[in-house]
């Protein structure tokens, strides 16, 4: 069996593949650009991708490829067409990461909440030494008990994050993106009211025809000028220029984002106006990404190989 990693950076080299080696050869690409692909891919039987197109393009020379792994949960990436037509199947990934996500989550809102950035930069500036006070509180924030916590999209992650919010004392209240009977122990309200009455929203809903745009100007009106809005589901699902204008004019209070339209982030994004952080904080699509998680995700993956052939 030859077993080809497309992309495998993306999974890190601080993560042990030799368990893949037990099934067959194994090639590993860090990676591989579109017109790579076909020579890379020609003699596999198992290709591992992520973000790669697998498609007629890519994989079409490719006549031994049975199966294709997404080292990941999202499958946009898969031609479903054209992996039918030819019998390739195909797996992803879920629930590896649920715990690294919601942990990920409550980083970028307590950091909001609290205005980490700016009592950082009040210590290091050389300000509190200089203050003649034992406290500084000028930048006022808020406990997180008693506060109203509005979910888009309760599957897993959605959930846990809830969890935990309703372990601090939040009212949690969501949303379906899809539309889902309410789920049992959750508080399901429409998108309007979600927005209207949360004091933090939180994203965790996939990207598709429902979700598209979802977070846009109008959406960011209807919010309170304290809210704080974290997005850990999909670029996509906000309108980029109309959050920059949101936070600029002052109609939320601040922003998390560890996901953007464009991954990289370009140097034309708008959201590149705002350097401060105290409104706003990006990280590059890491929430996913812990050592364990990873660990798991290769995990998963192998059985999944494994247990394909058997």
């Amino acid at each position: 069996m030859n077993i080809v990693f497309v992309d495998a950076d993306t999974i890190g080299s601080d993560i042990d593949l030799s368990g893949f080696s037990e099934l067959g050869d194994v090639t590993v690409y860090g990676n591989t650009a579109e017109s790579e692909m076909p020579e890379r891919v020609r003699e596999a039987d198992v290709i591992i991708v992520n973000k790669t197109e697998v498609n007629a393009r890519t994989v079409g020379v490719a006549p031994r490829l049975k199966l294709v792994c997404v080292s990941a949960t999202g499958t946009n990436n898969l031609d479903m067409e054209f992996l039918e037509r030819r019998g390739i199947a195909w797996r992803n990934v879920a629930g590896y990461s649920t715990e690294n996500v919601a942990q990920h989550t409550f980083t970028l809102m307590f950091a909001l909440l609290e205005k980490l950035s700016y009592y950082d930069d009040y210590v290091k500036s050389g300000k509190y030494t200089a203050g003649g006070s034992f406290t500084h509180f000028s930048n006022v924030f808020h406990e997180l008990q008693n506060l109203t916590w509005g979910i888009i999209g309760l599957g897993n992650i959605g959930r846990r994050v809830a969890d935990i919010a309703g372990a601090f004392g939040c009212r949690v209240i969501y949303y379906s993106t899809s539309g889902s009977p309410r789920q049992d122990g959750y508080e399901q309200v429409d998108l309007d009211t979600l927005l209207k009455t949360s004091d933090i929203v939180s994203v965790h809903a996939p990207l598709n025809e429902n979700t598209l745009d979802l977070m846009n100007a109008e959406a960011f009106r209807k919010m309170k000028k304290t809210a704080i809005f974290i997005n850990v589901g999909r670029g996509p699902i906000v309108v980029e220029e109309d959050l920059a204008d949101a936070l600029e004019q002052g109609e939320i209070a601040a922003a998390g984002l560890d996901v953007l339209r464009t991954e990289p982030m370009t140097k034309d994004n708008p959201l590149c106006r705002i350097q401060d952080s105290t409104k706003l904080l990006i990280t590059p699509h890491i929430a996913w990404a812990s050592v364990e998680a990873r660990r798991r995700l290769v995990d998963i993956l192998l059985e999944q190989v494994r247990g394909f052939f058997a």
